[in-house]
């Protein structure tokens, strides 16, 4: 590692590339109409039947009698929201009235139009609830609902949305509505017959079959709280929002998105599960807006072998705290950065996105308990939930080594770092780096090095080494010449580390030569 004076670049928050620029929402049109006030109005009636799937392998000639069942429930929706399109600079520039009049400034007043969008709902109560995308009335200033044989159309008003989950309830002034029944998506498995109802690319009402292909998908960057059904159920345009059912006709997601090249249909859907919608539901229905438990914890986005290795876990399976907020339920139970927690409230923990979904499906004040291994041994927290807050999200140096051998080698060779301290207030305020935050700034990382094949970036802040403080970019370079090991294990803090703001995670980065 060395020290650096070069000039400090600007740091810019991680984008989530690739996979990600491949997600699309399957609704065409973007579209919010004013939202209901909020209140304490009773939980909605549903029809409910959470009985297990039966899986008897058996050959079916029909699915005519399901689809009989639930088409009635699946509603065509309509919004329309007014655009008003920007003016253009050079319109208003002398260079141009001159050659074109002093009239031509006219062209460039304020322009509005309507652009209208389609989806798909799902009608969950008998009198008018209906569940859809929060993407499908985005914007909108006028909502229309249409049963699907076209009979009847009602105004519709947004009761509330959910950003967070693609999650929107809608109500009409309806009775005697064919509410779908729903099933508890927690049973779904792998291998299940579904079918995905909808008015795609506005052909009218269209089933599509297919099975579920995975189960708790994420990380897409879509929403904050990913949690998909994956199937290969057709899901096109115009499909969002509407119902993803089970071989009994039972509700167990909401449409929402596709993986694609091209826009369309390439076998790989994402629903949202219908108890996540539905916890949403009740709490826009009841309360007009979610509040989600909070922990006060920053977790590792994923742990890996190498990373099991340094903190001694049996396995990767739990998520690993980074930071404990300060002043938070968490940091209060006495929990501490470098736990590794394995059950919330005693449902085991598979990873950080799990454990972000548990807890934010808590309501804030829930007593709860946490098993977290800290240096080998497991210990119990007990706290109470908070609220999800709204915010969420020198000189000096050494020469090149030589020749050495694989243990004398420094693992972060190929990385230059300088003095935090050498950020002025506003870079770090443009950067939203926190006041406390203390390390030493990566300016370079080769892109060769060992560091970089790690994850290392420029803009990154490396507090700790070997779980040792760093306080400047001096001490950086003493810890890591004296590093032992076949692996360095680095604590930095990111801009971005892909949940909408800085944060801490962990790398480690090999300590041997690479031929």
């Amino acid at each position: 590692m060395n020290r650096t004076r070069t000039p400090l670049l600007t740091l810019r928050a991680a984008a989530l590339l690739g996979l990600a620029a491949l997600i699309t929402l399957p609704w065409e049109g973007q579209s919010k109409p004013s939202q209901v006030a909020a209140g304490t109005n009773p939980p909605p009636q549903l029809k409910i039947d959470d009985s297990p799937l039966r899986r008897e392998v058996k050959a079916a000639t029909s699915f005519a009698p399901v689809i009989k069942k639930v088409a009635p429930s699946v509603v065509n929706i309509y919004s329309t929201m007014t655009v008003r399109e920007r003016a253009l600079p050079f319109f208003n520039d002398p260079m141009w009235r001159h050659f074109f009049g002093e009239d031509s400034g006219d062209q460039n007043r304020p322009r509005t139009h309507r652009e209208q969008g389609l989806g798909s709902g799902v009608i969950i109560t008998s009198d008018g609830y209906i569940l859809t995308a929060n993407h499908v009335v985005e914007g909108a200033d006028k909502v229309k609902v249409a049963l699907a044989t076209g009979a009847k159309e009602f105004d519709a008003r947004v009761v509330g949305t959910d950003p967070a989950t693609d999650t929107a309830v809608l109500k009409v002034d309806g009775k005697d509505l064919p509410a779908i029944t729903i099933a508890d998506s927690d049973k779904l498995e792998v291998g299940d017959v579904v079918l995905a109802v909808g008015n795609p690319f506005a052909v009218g009402q269209t089933v599509t079959m297919g099975i579920v292909s995975g189960l708790a998908r994420g990380g897409f960057g879509i929403n904050n709280y990913e949690n998909f059904i994956q199937t290969d159920a057709a899901i096109n345009p115009g499909n969002s929002g509407g119902a993803l059912v089970d071989a009994e006709g039972r509700l167990v997601g909401i449409n929402t998105a596709i993986f694609s090249h091209s826009g369309g249909n390439q076998g790989v859907g994402f629903a949202v599960p219908l108890n996540m919608a539905r916890y949403v539901m009740d709490r826009l229905i009841k309360e007009g807006k979610v509040t989600r438990g909070y922990l006060g914890l920053s977790l590792q986005p994923e742990v890996t072998p190498e990373l099991a290795k340094q903190f001694g876990l049996p396995n990767v399976e739990g998520a690993l705290v980074t930071s404990v907020q300060p002043d938070s339920p968490a940091s209060k139970a006495g929990a501490k950065d470098g736990d590794f927690v394995t059950e919330f409230n005693g449902q085991k923990v598979a990873d950080m996105r799990n454990l972000r979904l548990l807890v934010s499906q808590t309501a804030p004040g829930t007593k709860v308990t946490l098993k977290v291994l800290r240096d080998g041994k497991e210990k119990t927290l007990s706290l109470a939930l908070g609220t999800m807050p709204e915010e969420f999200l020198a000189e000096g140096g050494r020469s090149q080594p030589g020749e050495r051998g694989h243990s004398e080698m420094d693992a972060l060779d190929g990385v230059e770092v300088s003095d935090l301290s050498e950020l002025d207030a506003r870079t770090r305020r443009q950067n939203d780096i926190p006041k406390n935050i203390e390390g030493a700034l990566v300016t370079s990382v080769q892109p060769d090095s060992n560091s970089a094949e790690a994850g290392l970036k420029v803009g990154d802040i490396i507090v700790a080494i070997n779980r040792e403080p760093v306080h400047s970019a001096n001490e950086a370079v003493t810890l890591s010449d004296k590093a032992k090991g076949d692996q360095i294990l680095l604590r930095v803090w990111r801009a971005n580390t892909g949940g909408g703001g800085g944060g801490m995670l962990y790398l480690t980065v090999d300590n041997v030569k690479h031929k």
